[in-house]
């Protein structure tokens, strides 16, 4: 991630630079935005950014940190309007999305410009399980699994896996197809529903 020198420098001058940072992989996907350019924007010369970051990698990891961060906050704040229910959030939580941020922060405005300029990321991060750990435990204590046919731990992370990798992959589809969010959020809510109520007419054991 970032090195001690970037942490000791100036708050002015750290944010002046995180801001040209955000500009710059906001306006372009991540293969096109341009280290020249975040410094240009930050006023520092090119040989400081390698005292601050190993590379442009590095850089957007740092980035991509503060946007869970956040997301995984809102997330949380948005179980607990729907009273921890695990599927109800997933949905209220694309209506988040497909709203375009209307009265949103900046930082959820800047995550959703760079979640539409790399289509691939969201869905990637979502499948890796580093990622969903870490929003599990944060947000588990906020989830009422009353209503879930088992209660063991393994059983509830699968659900919660399975419910967020469905949002994602909704929420992206609505970024680059904002026309369609309807159908988009139709598609969705049946995934959740199979994911709640199985797809077959009597339960039957077929694993295990």
């Amino acid at each position: 991630m970032c090195t001690e020198t970037f942490l000791r420098l100036p708050e002015e001058k750290r944010e002046r630079f995180l801001d040209a940072a955000w500009e710059e992989f906001t306006q372009a996907g991540f293969a096109d935005a341009s280290i020249n350019q975040i410094v240009r924007r930050a006023g520092v010369p090119r040989g400081s950014f390698y005292q601050y970051f190993s590379d442009k990698d590095d850089l957007f990891a740092y980035l991509g940190n503060i946007i869970l961060k956040h997301l995984v906050a809102e997330y949380r704040s948005v179980l607990r309007q729907a009273e921890g229910d695990i599927f109800r959030t997933q949905l209220l939580c694309f209506d988040r999305v497909a709203a375009q941020g209307s009265a949103a922060d900046l930082l959820f405005e800047r995550s959703l410009r760079i979640v539409r300029n790399n289509p691939g990321l969201l869905p990637q991060a979502a499948m890796q399980e580093q990622v969903l750990c870490r929003i599990f435990a944060e947000v588990r204590a906020d989830m009422d699994t009353s209503r879930l046919r088992q209660q063991d731990e393994d059983f509830v992370w699968h659900t919660f896996a399975l419910a967020i990798v469905a949002v994602a992959i909704a929420v992206v589809a609505c970024l680059e197809h904002p026309e369609k969010a309807e159908e988009i959020r139709r598609g969705l809510a049946a995934q959740l529903d199979i994911m709640q109520n199985g797809s077959l007419a009597e339960p039957c054991r077929v694993f295990g």
